[in-house]
């Protein structure tokens, strides 16, 4: 297990880290290609996330619908698998990871990202719905096949021309691999970890009844998958944003000095309580903008696969609801989650905690010169504890829960009797001076993730509603997440493989959503982060070369207003069933 996640460390650093010297410090490629492209499309498209806000949110209340136009599901349909595959865990866990490592003023550049994203976003589903794909249906098609594909690998290969299909193929390959990680890995994982901590439920149990319920769903091919998230997605993010808007109200004086903490923290951290060093302005607009992208996805070139599908002839017409995706997404819920830990004053806390050394949350960390902590250190031989605080100092490796030192240990949960003796770490074993094996001890120990958000729910609402109101949004947001990605990874498998292709890879996915579920949290996050920088370079670069496409159609929509007749159609439409059920 060591070596992979050596290996995984390296290809973290590989891809977000290697880039150019800036400010005293090095901004990675992947973020310098990421707000690049977001900052030129928005001057490009006359910032058309200002511009379009409002028409975005008319066209996916279905009042331009017009049910004759190809495509496989209506645009709010659309909105919700795309908006599925976007809120959920990255709201719930990602904003909790964020503030973990970079502080409260990570949240600031989720901000950043996501206004940025806006236009990204706009401008990669215009495309998708452009350059898409419709066959007919057949009476020997499977419900699962689907007739629309379309994404970036499509507009890759037909907007830039034959000679580029090898990146199209590129593309197509990461994004699949993707799918497997962060759009289900990472979910079944997140889902698991909070079973684990709300219930004792083991993992492998948790990931097992999950990839039922995912594998029951998307076998019915995204019209089903259409219907179940145009469900689950509206229903959950109203009860999530509910209950944080009454913690938020019952603690209106913490607003301001909230988001004070977080401007003040965005460009002069102290960092999280995980972070890797103090001050590191660096680490806190990375992990804003990493989780920022994992939670809105705009520039991924995931989303457009989903937003290909609606009915619609006019690309813009969908290009402006997905822009709303970011806006929902990152500043509307992950705003709420932020507030809500930073102002019970979760964010820096910690917890009573069992420590056991077969815990995959219990790592090693080093201190460093600066006061930081060097992260997913190699074990010490051995750890001495002298009533109950283990040896500290620079370059001296520490026990760590979740990337953060545990600074007293103790034999008991109440936490009375201090602990002494020695810590064999290698070996996984806790002696007391007389050789006698300790199997667990206790600590307050620092949580991420979902657990995170539930302690700051659970401490902001009365009772225990608050900590079942995010076991319940997380579990089926996690299932829900995993239930889009799964249409994303197989249009990629549909256009590398043919329609033959789509049941193994489905098959598949409901396996690696196991595997999700029973492997440590860090490598999971880590390696889909890993991924998620890959995959948006051939997308993005697609995008630039293929901007003009997306402002010649932009203004032939707007001149021409095609959603003045579908309007009319609409209506008629409606009103022929009011009709037909009155008879």
């Amino acid at each position: 297990m060591e070596s992979i996640t050596s290996f995984v460390n390296w290809m973290e650093g590989l891809v977000w880290s290697s880039g150019i010297p800036m400010f005293g410090e090095t901004i990675p490629f992947v973020v310098i290609l990421l707000l690049g492209a977001g900052f030129y499309f928005t001057l490009r498209l006359g910032f058309i996330q200002v511009r379009a806000l409002g028409h975005g949110f008319a066209v996916a209340t279905g009042r331009y619908d017009d049910p004759d136009e190809p495509g496989d599901v209506s645009h709010f349909q659309a909105l919700s698998t795309a908006l599925s595959a976007t809120v959920g865990i990255g709201n719930i866990a990602g904003v909790a990871i964020a503030i973990h490592f970079g502080g409260p003023g990570a949240l600031f550049w989720m901000w950043v990202t996501a206004f940025l994203g806006m236009a990204t976003k706009f401008a990669e589903v215009t495309l998708a719905q452009y350059y898409r794909e419709v066959k007919k249906i057949t009476p020997d098609s499977a419900a699962w096949e689907g007739t629309v594909s379309g994404g970036p690998m499509y507009y890759i290969e037909k907007g830039l021309g034959a000679a580029w299909k090898p990146m199209a193929i590129f593309f197509a390959l990461l994004l699949a691999i993707t799918a497997f990680l962060s759009g289900n890995g990472v979910q079944a994982n997140t889902v698991a970890d909070t079973m684990r901590d709300s219930f004792g439920i083991e993992p492998w149990i948790t990931g097992l009844i999950t990839a039922s319920i995912v594998g029951a769903v998307i076998l019915g091919g995204i019209s089903r998958i259409g219907k179940v998230t145009g469900i689950l997605a509206p229903a959950m993010a109203g009860l999530y944003v509910t209950a944080a808007l009454i913690i938020i109200a019952l603690n209106w004086d913490q607003i301001l000095p909230a988001f004070g903490l977080i401007f003040s923290e965005a460009f002069n951290p102290s960092a999280g309580v995980a972070g890797a060093g103090v001050g590191a302005f660096l680490v806190t607009m990375m992990w804003g903008v990493r989780r920022g992208l994992f939670s809105n996805e705009a520039g991924q070139g995931s989303a457009p696969i989903a937003h290909a599908a609606a009915k619609t002839d006019e690309p813009v017409s969908e290009g402006v609801v997905a822009l709303l995706e970011p806006f929902i997404d990152t500043i509307v819920i992950c705003t709420m989650t932020a507030l809500v830990i930073i102002m019970t004053a979760s964010w820096d806390d910690r917890f009573a905690t069992p420590i056991s050394l077969t815990d995959n949350r219990v790592s090693y960390v080093e201190e460093t010169e600066d006061g930081g902590f060097r992260r997913m250190v190699a074990a010490p031989e051995e750890i001495r504890v002298v009533d109950g605080f283990p040896e500290t100092g620079a370059g001296v490796r520490q026990l760590a829960f979740n990337n953060a030192p545990v600074d007293r240990l103790f034999l008991d949960e109440a936490q009375i009797r201090p602990f002494t003796g020695t810590i064999a770490a290698v070996a996984r074993e806790i002696r007391d001076p007389a050789g006698n094996a300790v199997p667990i001890l206790y600590g307050n120990g620092a949580q991420t993730g979902a657990p995170l958000t539930m302690a700051a729910f659970q401490r902001g609402l009365p009772g225990d509603w608050g900590r079942y109101i995010v076991l319940l949004t997380v579990l089926l947001f996690g299932i829900s997440t995993a239930i889009a990605w799964s249409y994303y990874g197989d249009r990629c498998a549909y256009y590398l493989f043919g329609a033959k292709a789509v049941l193994p890879y489905k098959i598949v996915f409901v396996l690696m959503h196991f595997v999700g579920a029973v492997v440590p949290l860090a490598v999971a996050w880590t390696l889909g982060d890993v991924f998620l920088g890959l995959v948006i370079i051939p997308n993005l670069i697609a995008l630039v070369f293929l901007t003009p496409k997306v402002i010649e159609a932009s203004k032939s929509y707007f001149e021409r207003k095609p959603w003045l007749d579908n309007a009319e159609v609409h209506k008629r439409v409606v009103e022929e069933k009011r009709r037909s059920k009155g008879k």
